[in-house]
């Protein structure tokens, strides 16, 4: 079979976002809706940071199998955000500073002791599936940064407008990350476009898209199950 077109392509990895991408699960549709509580907010800011501290790892994993330098030397940048330098605290320390400001301890948040075990699972899932498959399939599992500035602008506005406890400065990250987003999104789309030669190869970066969103859908679930809709039986 001949290769799908970049439009075909590039359709079929939106068509991901519109039908799988975790902004329309339920936790998102009540946060945006200013129904969460101080504790269903944070037990999320809690759960999400543990994504958040495995990016950079994930990332590191891929520069690791990349055999392109060229693909290496951008995608550094992406640890970089993430960490930090002297001069930008990085995405992780943002957090840790949003944590605070919903009122979790860093030590805590640091520690994962707030860290629900099906988000742990579900994380370290996708970390295994970057270090395991082909280095492509992992920049495809990216791509949830194609959707991402449309979320974080739409939950910043709803962390505003319904959440006035939280500290303002601690919506740093999701002031800054939309940007970063659809830079880090083009030059993903780019790279796949680039390196998936064969409609296998495609369809194997569209599985992987796929992936991540299971990923993230995961996460959630496992939150929502915990703070809002807990178990109500028990096994003795």
């Amino acid at each position: 079979m001949q290769p799908w077109s970049r439009e075909q392509f590039v359709e079929k990895l939106r068509e991901v976002g519109q039908q799988q991408y975790h902004d329309q699960h339920p936790f998102h549709r009540m946060m945006h809706a200013g129904t969460l509580t101080r504790e269903q907010i944070q037990c999320w800011v809690a759960n999400r940071f543990y994504y958040q501290k495995k990016i950079p790892v994930k990332d590191a994993l891929l520069i690791s199998r990349c055999p392109v330098r060229q693909v290496r030397r951008h995608w550094i940048q992406r640890i970089i955000d993430h960490d930090g330098t002297d001069v930008d605290p990085g995405g992780i320390e943002k957090w840790l500073r949003l944590g605070e400001g919903v009122g979790l301890a860093r030590d805590d948040l640091e520690r994962d002791l707030l860290l629900l075990p099906g988000v742990r699972y579900a994380v370290d899932a996708y970390v295994h599936f970057v270090g395991s498959r082909k280095w492509v399939e992992g920049v495809a599992s990216s791509l949830t940064e194609l959707f991402a500035p449309s979320l974080m602008k739409a939950r910043l506005a709803a962390l505003e407008k319904h959440y006035p406890w939280i500290d303002a400065e601690a919506l740093a990250y999701f002031r800054s990350r939309p940007p970063l987003a659809s830079r880090d999104s083009e030059h993903g789309l780019e790279t796949v476009f680039e390196y998936c030669k064969t409609q296998a190869e495609q369809q194997r970066a569209v599985d992987a898209l796929k992936f991540k969103c299971d990923i993230l859908w995961a996460q959630l679930d496992t939150i929502y199950q915990h703070a809002v809709n807990p178990p109500t039986d028990h096994l003795p």
